[in-house]
């Protein structure tokens, strides 16, 4: 009889990176139950790739103090909860004060004996990915962000939980912003692609919706809003707007360049509510929703996203086909090559979605649409 193939166990790694968002835990849970069905080693590194600058492959401590094996029993009940167990940064480790550390990165890989890694994040940490393929060195990527913003794929985990969070408290805010008959402004997460506010502002059928990609005519909006607001039922109306939308002639313009302390003191959300008031003496009530959008536990398709997205890692590793990004396009999961996401940036389709002088969504044709607005 011909004796039993060997398995080939391998170890992988597993790392977060960038903001957190729901359903990264259900895509972690996958890819470690997956790689464990393979006979795999599986190691967490923490803290994204800030964790691989703080490791001394020579000191023991360092190394515990930066990952984890993950097992079984480390991933159980995991999917339930949102953010990352891992925990995560925003650091390019091509871009230190002391220079380039790829180096340094593919040092930690080496001496830890990881043979390939799975990064979920978005652009910044899947461009560095990209590098490391580049490199060499064996990357699956998976996107991740709220914003939906990552080139190459219809679908990003967390953008699906954030706007169901960003249209059920649109709708919480109608009942106050009704009552004393102002004019809402609710300001969403979404610097360079207005996806998130013109979904979320659809969904809610909100008056108007100013996203990041066009800028804002007070001269058109406001008329519009007090039009809304008069001949609305309840006296009020309600703006979603993006929190990289530029206002013309508002000192708003380049809030996307501003730290998060000075976008604090004023966000563009704010900067509209100030100009509307000024303008037409109206009440507004402003409401920026920033974290809430990606606190608490996933929803339904951001489960089930980071599901998928994680056994087909894992599967492209078991085939041999590295160096690519998993994606989801035209309704299919699929993959494309890791440096997909380097080629353009995506945004909002305005001339098929979007009604510039109207500022709200424009549907006019469902046939042949995505399920997500590219």
């Amino acid at each position: 009889m011909r004796a039993p193939r060997r398995r080939v166990v391998i170890h992988i790694g597993i790392l977060t990176g960038g903001g957190d968002v729901p359903g990264l835990n259900a895509c972690i849970r996958a890819i470690t139950l997956g790689a464990l069905e393979e006979g795999w080693q599986v190691t967490g590194f923490r803290r994204g790739w800030e964790g691989f600058l703080r490791i001394d492959p020579d000191d023991p401590e360092t190394v515990a103090a930066q990952s984890w094996t993950l097992d079984r029993a480390r991933v159980r009940g995991i999917d339930r909860s949102g953010g990352t167990i891992l925990h995560t940064s925003r650091t390019d480790p091509r871009t230190q004060a002391e220079g380039d550390r790829t180096d340094h990165v593919l040092q930690v890989l080496d001496r830890l004996g990881i043979d390939a890694m799975i990064t979920l994040g978005g652009d910044g940490t899947l461009r560095f990915s990209a590098h490391l393929s580049e490199r060499g060195f064996k990357v699956i990527s998976i996107p991740k962000t709220m914003d939906n913003d990552v080139h190459g794929t219809d679908y990003c985990i967390g953008f699906s939980t954030a706007i169901t969070r960003s249209v059920a408290a649109i709708n919480a805010l109608r009942t106050t912003t009704a009552s004393h008959e102002r004019i809402g402004v609710i300001e969403l997460f979404g610097r360079r692609s207005g996806e998130t506010a013109l979904l979320s502002g659809f969904l809610a059928q909100v008056a108007r919706t100013v996203i990041a990609e066009v800028p804002a005519d007070p001269d058109i909006l406001i008329p519009l809003l007090v039009e809304d607001r008069d001949h609305s039922g309840e006296h009020y109306a309600m703006c979603v707007v993006s929190e990289g939308a530029s206002i013309l002639g508002s000192e708003a313009n380049g809030e996307m360049g501003k730290s998060a302390t000075q976008r604090a003191e004023g966000g563009v959300g704010q900067q509209l509510a100030r100009i509307v008031e000024a303008r037409t003496g109206i009440g507004t009530v402003v409401q920026e929703l920033a974290y809430l959008m990606r606190a608490g536990e996933p929803d339904a398709m951001d489960r089930m996203a980071g599901f998928a997205f994680g056994g087909l890692a894992v599967q492209l590793l078991r085939d041999g086909k590295a160096g690519r990004m998993v994606a989801l396009t035209d309704g299919n999961y699929c993959h494309v090559p890791i440096g997909t996401l380097l080629e353009q940036q995506k945004s909002v389709d305005i001339a098929n979605l979007y009604d510039s002088k109207a500022y709200r969504a424009k549907l006019m044709r469902i046939e042949g649409m995505p399920m997500f607005l590219c």
